[in-house]
């Protein structure tokens, strides 16, 4: 752990640490990057330099103290080189989503009130060009890939790497510039600012410190026993805060490598070269995976389908037991050796996941079996809850004390209550500064005494772990007055690989009801099997077959919610597949794929009105966006089907 004062100086901001790595392990890797099949890697002591370089020449442009600096691309070094040289500069960087639209880069641009901007490439530079004129504020743009450009003339448009050259001159002429200015900032100086994915309204712009992101970074890398010797695959948008705790502060804390993957396309195939010690995933990617490797196995020989499905069994009786250190029988353990030995080890290589010690995942609620099914396989996977005001860490799962059901108890430092009205609330060393220029809200969120409230309803169990319930806002009632959580059941449906998205309706309502999203990949490969021919999306969720699958997989969540008592009433009565898949495009999801409910409840009133009438059909006209901005009109007659529903052992044993 670097705690080691630098000079003299307390290693309290992420520039004062990146000197401490620079003078302590120069030769240590500290980033490396993919690029046309091939590995290349920078070293402490080369990343310093790449970043003074940049931070003098944001300064010989006319860097301010406390400018902000919008940075947007996909995760490469030199955009993790650009956050912390706009830092040592002084400034404060503003990370946004690559995926953004032209429209929600203007709110962001002009809100920051930018005055610089660093991005990845062409396609990043055109969406400003787009807005460029409604954001006064921006003065200059960096571009890091020149590919595409050459003939942009554009006076403000500037390259990376020429600016790295006007900061080389800079140093030479002002040697003192750059170590005075990291000299300079503390701890309780803005570090970065990162704005909500904006679930229910506007973004709204995080101001963390650098003792924010430092603590939590420390305090976590202790608790785990995170060191330099650690590496992790860099590969979620740098604008949400896990990415900037786990591929930034975390790493300059503890000096491990961080790795960025070649495309989106290519993670899985780069976390397989890597093999990181470290990682993290939000629910929805281990869904994904889970479905990429229940597909295989429906492609599988048919004995391969039973040896996989035959020690699946015995890791979920007895694997959880075995990670955790916990006795078992000597003939479980021979078969979980051997089940090591065929599957689980092979598995876990195939997926990139066998030299994995820690894992996270967090967000969002993690669907219980889908939780299980990797603890079994043998993979450290715990829960944090996390959240942007947070820096990330209010409660972390303690090795030994992992279940599918909690959140684990607080993090290091970090104090959690529950409000008289359910809210979970909490305060410690990671608590936001405030929201930018926004101080109602601020103060809405945090209270004078540093408590926060998350929005969450929950509670602690006996043994004091974390249960979260839903957003606080989501649980509702139905009309016989059972509680609904949505998210709950909704992540259970998400489990079964041909469902990719659910969004359930009930509250005031005599009864559950739910859009499905079908899983176009899980789904397409199915219907191959089934040769079953299919134009499109739309045609294949509208087929009479795929709806009988869906429905299979829906009864299959009304049973085992009917085991609960006091879940046994949110069963999902009736269902339709949606015509297109839910979009962040069509503002339907955030950019991190949650699904913002009030939109959707508005946009498809139609469909939900008939979801509680005895209607069977129901015709759907919507427009759909594409990649390149190009819309269109989707028409669709959707069928609504009644799924099958329960009562509890204990109500029908009382019945007979």
């Amino acid at each position: 752990m670097n705690d080691q004062p630098l000079g003299g100086l307390e290693l309290d901001t992420i520039p004062k640490l990146l000197e401490h790595n620079a003078s302590s392990i120069s030769d240590q890797p500290a980033i490396r990057e993919k690029d046309y099949g091939i590995w290349q890697s920078w070293s402490w002591g080369e990343a310093a330099e790449e970043i003074r370089a940049l931070s003098c020449g944001l300064k010989e442009m006319g860097l301010n103290t406390a400018d902000k600096v919008v940075v947007c691309g996909d995760n490469r070094p030199h955009l993790y080189f650009a956050m912390t040289a706009v830092q040592a500069a002084g400034g404060i960087p503003v990370p946004v989503y690559q995926d953004s639209v032209a429209e929600e880069m203007e709110y962001i641009y002009d809100h920051a009130e930018a005055r610089f901007s660093i991005v990845e490439n062409q396609e990043q530079v055109d969406k400003v060009l787009e807005i460029k004129g409604r954001i006064p504020a921006l003065e200059h743009v960096i571009y890091k890939d020149p590919r595409g450009l050459r003939n942009y003339r554009q006076d403000f448009l500037h390259n990376y790497a020429d600016i790295q050259e006007r900061g080389r001159e800079y140093d030479e002429r002002d040697p003192d510039f750059y170590s005075n200015s990291v000299a300079s900032q503390t701890g309780n100086d803005t570090s970065i600012m990162l704005y909500t994915s904006g679930t229910t309204g506007r973004p709204k712009g995080v101001m963390l410190s650098y003792s924010n992101m430092i603590s939590a970074g420390k305090n976590c890398s202790e608790l785990e026993g995170l060191n330099k010797n650690d590496n992790m695959l860099a590969y979620l948008p740098m604008a949400w805060i896990g990415d900037n705790i786990f591929s930034h502060a975390q790493s300059y804390v503890t000096g491990y490598c961080v790795n960025c993957p070649e495309s989106s396309e290519t993670v899985l195939e780069d976390l397989r070269e890597i093999g990181p010690t470290y990682f993290f995933a939000p629910p929805r990617i281990f869904e994904n995976i889970l479905t990429s490797v229940m597909i295989r196995i429906d492609d599988a020989a048919l004995w391969k389908q039973r040896m996989f499905h035959y020690f699946m069994d015995v890791a979920k009786r007895v694997g959880l037991d075995i990670l955790d250190g916990k006795p078992v029988s000597m003939g479980d353990s021979l078969l979980y050796k051997l089940g090591s030995i065929l599957v689980y080890t092979p598995l876990k290589n195939v997926l990139g996941l066998a030299n994995v010690r820690l894992a996270y995942t967090g967000g969002v609620a993690i669907g219980p079996d889908i939780f299980v099914f990797y603890r079994s396989l043998g993979l450290n996977l715990k829960q944090i809850y996390a959240s942007t005001e947070a820096s990330v860490f209010i409660t972390i799962q303690r090795n030994g004390e992992v279940r599918p059901e909690t959140s684990g108890k607080p993090a290091i430092d970090v104090e959690v209550k529950i409000a008289n009205d359910g809210e979970v609330m909490f305060s410690g060393p990671g608590v936001f500064q405030a929201y930018y220029k926004n101080p109602e809200a601020t103060q809405k969120t945090k209270t004078q005494d540093g408590w926060v409230h998350t929005g969450d309803a929950g509670y602690f169990d006996d043994d004091g772990d974390l249960r979260i319930i839903d957003r606080s806002n989501d649980v509702g009632k139905l009309n016989d007055g059972s509680m609904f959580a949505p998210n709950y059941i909704e992540n259970k449906m998400k489990f079964f690989p041909h469902i990719r998205e659910a969004v359930t309706f009930g509250h005031e309502k005599d009864y559950v009801s739910a859009f499905i999203n079908i899983d176009m990949e899980s789904v397409g490969n199915w219907a191959e099997r089934q040769n079953l021919a299919y134009s499109g999306y739309t045609d294949l969720a509208s087929r009479d077959t795929v709806y009988d699958l869906i429905q299979d997989c829906i009864e299959k969540v009304n049973a085992d919610l009917a085991s609960d008592s006091s879940l046994q009433s949110t069963q999902i009565k009736r269902f339709l597949i949606l015509h297109k898949e839910l979009d962040a495009d069509d503002g339907e999801l955030t950019r991190t794929r949650k699904v913002r409910r009030n939109i959707i409840a508005e946009r498809y009133t139609d469909l939900i009105n008939a979801l509680y009438s005895d209607q069977t059909h129901c015709e759907v006209e919507a427009t759909v966006t594409f990649e390149d901005g190009r819309t269109d009109t989707v028409r669709a007659d959707l069928q609504i089907r009644d799924a099958k529903t329960l009562t509890t052992p204990s109500i029908a044993t009382a019945a007979e």
